[in-house]
Order: structure tokens, then sequence, then C-alpha cells
């Protein structure tokens, strides 16, 4: 499995979009899990953002919310999806991206939390309520593991902070599309096309824009704004939730694939 900057590097070369689904851990259950991460890779996916279940997702909408409830209330816990993760890791060509909030990294401790991670063989971490400001007890030792942290740029970020995010963010930006927490939505602002300039200006590092992507047009809009990645979490979870396994499983294959046409460079 590449490293996410290799990844977005092999994409740009070929003048691709990437396509990164996001599912949480653990709904329907890990088996599941493990299962779409591998239907996700077969079926156009880029790299794959893997939400870890908490039990206070400040950052996520109700349709990623309830996935973690219902997770945690199956007893999903860290240990056995990092588990499930090393299992799937060495199967997988899309690099997986963990998204998780502070407290979890805080109480196994930041070096022990990494060196898991990295055993695990996730390349990424996205950890949205941690601020720019603390960012560097994580960023300094992530890269001794080959883990790349991945930090957020909201709508309401200051420019002079935006270019300091960019600075420090590894692999690449993620840009939040609209202020609030993610979900569905029907069409995107076109106040992300101009945070993608206001970013062009200060970094050649790949964007990926994620938080309201839920129909394939969503998808082509960021990427013919000039987005180096669409982020697409809640319609995936939902398709997942909804009936047996193995129909969610049928429904993001189908789904994960009509987002890949719909970014194909024409």
């Amino acid at each position: 499995m590449t490293s996410v900057s290799q990844c977005f590097e092999h994409l740009r070369s070929h003048a691709r979009c990437a396509l990164i689904p996001f599912i949480t851990a653990g709904d329907p259950d890990l088996a599941t899990t493990e299962q779409a991460l591998k239907v996700l890779d077969e079926n156009g996916a880029d790299l794959i953002e893997l939400g870890v279940p908490y039990s206070d997702p400040l950052a996520d909408g109700p349709v990623i919310q309830a996935a973690a409830t219902r997770a945690l209330q199956r007893g999903t816990r860290l240990e056995a999806v990092l588990e499930m993760v090393q299992r799937v890791s060495p199967e997988l060509r899309s690099p997986i991206i963990l998204f998780t909030y502070y407290n979890p990294i805080l109480n196994r401790g930041v070096e022990p939390f990494l060196q898991a991670v990295a055993a695990a063989g996730a390349k990424g971490l996205v950890v949205p309520d941690l601020p720019l400001e603390e960012a560097e007890v994580l960023l300094q030792p992530a890269q001794k593991y080959g883990i790349e942290v991945i930090l957020l740029v909201a709508p309401t970020t200051p420019r002079e902070r935006i270019a300091a995010i960019a600075e420090r963010s590894q692999g690449f930006i993620y840009l939040v599309s609209t202020t609030g927490v993610t979900g569905i939505r029907t069409q995107m602002e076109s106040r992300v096309r101009d945070l993608l300039v206001e970013l062009r200006g200060v970094t050649d590092k790949p964007i990926g824009v994620g938080f309201g992507i839920s129909q394939p047009e969503h998808a082509h809009q960021v990427m013919a704004w000039g987005a180096d990645a669409a982020i697409v979490g809640s319609a995936f979870v939902k398709r997942l939730a909804d009936g047996t396994p193995e129909k969610g499983l049928r429904e993001i294959a189908d789904f994960c694939h009509t987002l890949k046409v719909a970014i194909a460079p024409t």
C-alpha cells in the first residue's frame, strides 16, 4: 500500500481527481466493515477514510453520529478496529486514513497510538478537534511512523490561518465545504470555488473537498472547480446501514463506481 502523498502524486501525474469514500468502523459490524473496505477498493476508491466510532463526535452530522452510536453499542472499540485494519490493509491498493477525535489518542498516548496505527497499516490520520496550535504534538512524531496528519480548513478560517494550516498539513489539505457538521446536502456551495482559489494561492499541496458531497454531480463539480479529491461520507454510511449487510455492500459498490465515473478525465 502506498502512502497518501504517493497516491496523490500518481493521480496528479495522470491528471486524475481522487475519490475518497468514508465509512464508520463497526457499522453494522466489523466483519462488514472489512468487506466494505475491499468493495470500495475494488470499485474506484483511491483512498479510504475510516471513522473510529466516538461517543461525542462534534464534527459529524446525524447520519455518521447514528452510525457511531450503533457501532459503540455493539462493542466496537479502537483495538478491534486496528486489528481489523491490520488484517485487511495488505489486500488493499487504497491507503487507509483513520478519522478519529483526539481523546482516544490522548488516552493511549501519542507515541503508542501512532505506533499502533502504523503497525495496523493505516497511512493517514484526520483529527477534526485538534487545533493548529496543538497539532505539532502529533505532526512531528507521526513522520517517524510514516503516518501523514491531514489538517482541515473551514469556510470561516481566516486567510492567514489558511496559509499556516496549508503549510503544516501532511498528505493533502482537507477543505470543509460548508460551515457546520458532515451530512447529505442537495447542492455544493459556490464558496468552495473561492476557497479553492484562495488555497491555491498559498500552496501546491493536494486539496480534498468534503462535508456535503452526496451525489455524482457534486463530485464532478468540485473536480471542475479544481479539487484534487472528492471526499464522500454520509451518503456511503447511509447506504451501508440500510437493509442487510449484503444489500449495503452492493449499494456502496454501485455508488462508488458511479462517483468514480463522474470524476473520470474526459
